[in-house]
C-alpha cells in the first residue's frame, strides 16, 4: 500500500513558475512509476508527465513539453513537478499517481495509487 499527498499548489500569475511536490509512503519508493496528471471540472482525468523508479526515463504531455519538468528523489520518497511558462489553461486539480508494474503508461487506469489532488490556478 502507497499513500500519496501533494502538496505546493495555490495560485500563480501567467507566465510564473511554481513547484509540485508528492510524498509517498513505504519503503519500495524506487520501485514505482510516478505520474502527473491534471482534472478540471466536467473533463477527464489528462496525463501530464510520468519518471521511471530509477528517475532516468521521463515522458510528457505535448502540452506542457519543454515547460514542465518532472523529478524524484528517492531518498526522500519524493516525486516533483516543476512548472515554468505557466498558462491558464494549466489551471487544474494536479494528482500524483503511482504505478507498481515496471511497464509504463499514461493511462490514468494504469495507475495504482492516488493522491487526493492540489489545485493550481493560473491567473491571466
Amino acid at each position: 500500500q502507497v499513500q500519496l499527498v501533494e502538496s505546493g499548489g495555490g495560485l500563480a500569475q501567467a507566465g510564473g513558475s511554481l513547484r509540485l511536490s508528492c510524498a509517498a509512503s513505504g519503503r519500495t519508493f524506487s520501485s514505482y512509476t510516478m505520474g502527473w496528471f491534471r482534472q478540471v471540472p466536467g473533463k477527464e482525468r489528462e496525463f501530464v508527465a510520468r519518471i521511471s523508479g530509477s528517475g532516468g526515463n521521463t515522458y510528457y504531455a505535448d502540452s506542457v513539453k519543454g515547460r514542465f519538468t518532472i523529478s524524484r528523489d528517492n531518498a526522500k520518497n519524493t516525486v516533483y513537478l516543476q512548472m515554468n511558462s505557466l498558462k491558464p489553461e494549466d489551471t487544474a486539480v494536479y494528482f500524483c499517481a503511482a504505478r507498481s508494474m515496471p511497464i509504463m503508461t499514461i493511462r490514468p487506469s494504469g495507475y495504482d495509487y492516488w493522491g487526493q489532488g492540489t489545485q493550481l490556478t493560473v491567473s491571466s
